[in-house]
Parts: structure tokens; C-alpha cells; sequence
């Protein structure tokens, strides 16, 4: 039977050993709320609203440029708030209170594809002064692997009718319809495609081997040395052009054509300037409204006369319309040529002197 100071140094040890698991579970419990600042630090309460939770539970971390500074307290409907009817309630520690702004924004994210999700509050470009007791930070909205899941479904399903459409498009194909299947298919084509293909060798290789125009024109050094020697020409009348010989060269290099060229263009505008001033004959002929008038008082006159020669008046119109006129002028003509021949074939016939004597 154990003695008395056994069982007290028993129960000692016992409660040792309590008060020391009593310690660790209290160092646990600070080392399990350090990410806010330590069981007994002061809290922030922050809210935000959501369109949708994500799978957000309460507990789950709240961090800020990912670092961990609290935890999500509690996760609620408030169908007032719709279309962000989901309300997320953080608690924070105040130590990170100087890092935040009320223009901090929340998001709820993912640790991964398929980690839990969690309140991450970016602060980088926010500005304004600390958030205060239970303010609201402004929710931005990101994709939840719900939503890619969906739009992968959906991307798939495309993917899944663009398969279907090439297999049919493949099918068709295969059984020689439409246009380009009955190329594929069809041995007469093949049969053409095949004997061009042969002709292109063959003309290929006349080229090659230097036959006909196109051959010479590859394999013959004439057609090279001769657009050699007509480079060889150009280049020496560049130089001769630019040395100033010949008329052209002359053109390029002598002044005196520039001077002429520009004493002309001086003489000219002298010219348009004095007619402009109505300087000279043709300064009247341009300026003076008395030559104008008498120009179109003699313009008008000569209309009239026209016009009379035209309805056959006075002795021209009669000499351009009256046809007797000219057929009688002719017949005159006419006739003085059959006297002007007969006087040159018998002079004596018309030249005859008599003479009398009284």
C-alpha cells in the first residue's frame, strides 16, 4: 500500500502536468488568434456586401495584400441589398488600421483552384483616411470557380458542335459531295492535276538546261553582258552630266540658262504688270472700256454683215447664195479662157492694124 507522500507527490505531479497542458493550450489559442492581433487586441468591424458567397464561411480569413489580418465572423442575406445581397461581417485587428482606407476594396478569392476562399482587401491604390467602426469596403466582384466551371461547360459545348460540324464537313468530304469533295475524290481531276504537275517538270527543266526563250534568257551570259554594258552607258552619261558636257549636261551645270530662264520670268511679270496698269496696246487693249466697246460695236458689225451674206443680201450674200450669179461668173470665166487661147493660138485674128490714108 503506498504511503501518504507517494500519493501527495502523485497528485503533485498530476497537476503539474495539468497546469502545463493548461499553458500550452493558452499559448495555442495566441498563436491561433495572432493573425488579428492576439486574443485580447483590440478588433475592427467591417462589412461588405456580395452577389454571391462563393463558399465563404464563417472563420475563413481576411487578408490584406496577402497577409492575414482577421477573420470572417458572419456570413448573411439581406434581401434589401440586392443585387449584393450577401453580407460578410470581418473582424480585423487595429493594428493594421494605419494600412487600410475607405476607399479599400474586398474581393472574395480562392487559395487555389480548389482551396478555401477567403476576404482579400486590396489597399494599393486607396486613399482617404482609416475605415471606421462597422464601415462598409466597397465589394468588386471576381470570378468563382462556379463561374469558370460554367463558362468552361459552355466552352466545351461549342467546342463539342464545332467537332460534330467537322466531322460532318469531313463525311461530306469523304463521299465526294459538293465542290471540294469532288475535287478530293474525283480521279479526273487528279488525272489534270497530275499532267500539269508533269508539264511544269518539263518546262523546268528545258529552263534549266537552257532551251527556248526563257531558257536563254536564264542560263546565256549575252542577256548579262549586255544590260552590264548598258549600265555601263548610263553611268557615263550620269558623269558626262554631271561634268556639264553636252546640251543636257549644259542644261544641269551652266548658270547662263537659269539667268536667261530667270531674266524672262522677270520680263514677263514687268509685261503682265504694265498691261495690269494699262501700260502699252495691249495695257489698253485690256484696261481701256472705249477700245472694249469699239471692239464689240465692230464684233456686232461684222455679225450683221454675216448675217446678211448668209439671208443672200447686198452683193456678197447674192455672190454666196444666188446660184445663177455663180454660174454666170463662170461661164464669164469660161469664156475668157477659150479668147485668152484663141488669142495665144491666133493673134492675127484680133491684133489687126489697117491704116488709111486721107
Amino acid at each position: 500500500m503506498p504511503s501518504r507522500k507517494e500519493i501527495q507527490w502523485s497528485q503533485l505531479k498530476v497537476g503539474a502536468l495539468v497546469l502545463a497542458g493548461s499553458a500550452v493550450l493558452i499559448f495555442l489559442i495566441f498563436l491561433m488568434t495572432g493573425s488579428s492581433g492576439g486574443l485580447f487586441a483590440h478588433k475592427l468591424i467591417l462589412r461588405s456586401y456580395f452577389e454571391n458567397a462563393a463558399g465563404l464561411k464563417n472563420g475563413a480569413p481576411v487578408t490584406l495584400e496577402g497577409v492575414t489580418i482577421g477573420n470572417v465572423i458572419r456570413i448573411r442575406v439581406v434581401p434589401e441589398r440586392n443585387p449584393t445581397p450577401v453580407e460578410v461581417t470581418m473582424r480585423v485587428g487595429r493594428d493594421y488600421l494605419q494600412d487600410l482606407h475607405t476607399t479599400s476594396t474586398t474581393a472574395i478569392t480562392q487559395a487555389g483552384v480548389l482551396g478555401d476562399s477567403y476576404v482579400d482587401i486590396t489597399s494599393g491604390r486607396a486613399t482617404g483616411p482609416p475605415p471606421a467602426e462597422n464601415a462598409e469596403l466597397t465589394a468588386t466582384q471576381s470570378p468563382s470557380i462556379q463561374t469558370v466551371i460554367s463558362t468552361s461547360e459552355i466552352s466545351i459545348e461549342q467546342l463539342s458542335a464545332l467537332i460534330r460540324k467537322l466531322e460532318t464537313l469531313t463525311d461530306s468530304l469523304n463521299s465526294g459531295r459538293g465542290t471540294i469533295g469532288a475535287l478530293i475524290n474525283d480521279p479526273v481531276f487528279y488525272a489534270k492535276v497530275s499532267h500539269i504537275t508533269d508539264d511544269l517538270e518539263k518546262i523546268t527543266s528545258a529552263i534549266s538546261q537552257g532551251r527556248g526563250t526563257m531558257g536563254k534568257l536564264v542560263n546565256d551570259d549575252t542577256l548579262y553582258t549586255h544590260a552590264s554594258s548598258v549600265v555601263d552607258h548610263l553611268d557615263n552619261i550620269a558623269t558626262a552630266l554631271d561634268q556639264g558636257k553636252g546640251t543636257a549636261g549644259k542644261l544641269l551645270r551652266d548658270d547662263t540658262l537659269y539667268n536667261n530662264l530667270n531674266t524672262t520670268v522677270a520680263s514677263a511679270n514687268q509685261l503682265m504688270d504694265e498691261v495690269n496698269h494699262g501700260k502699252g496696246s495691249l495695257g489698253k487693249l485690256a484696261k481701256d472700256p472705249a477700245f472694249a466697246q469699239k471692239l464689240d460695236d465692230t464684233i456686232s458689225r461684222l455679225d450683221s454683215i454675216l448675217k446678211n451674206v448668209d439671208e443672200g443680201k447686198g452683193t456678197l450674200g447674192q455672190m454666196v447664195q444666188n446660184r445663177s450669179l455663180y454660174d454666170h461668173a463662170d461661164q464669164t470665166l469660161d469664156q475668157a479662157q477659150h479668147l485668152v487661147k484663141d488669142m495665144r493660138e491666133d493673134p492675127k485674128k484680133y491684133l489687126v492694124i489697117r491704116l488709111k490714108l486721107f
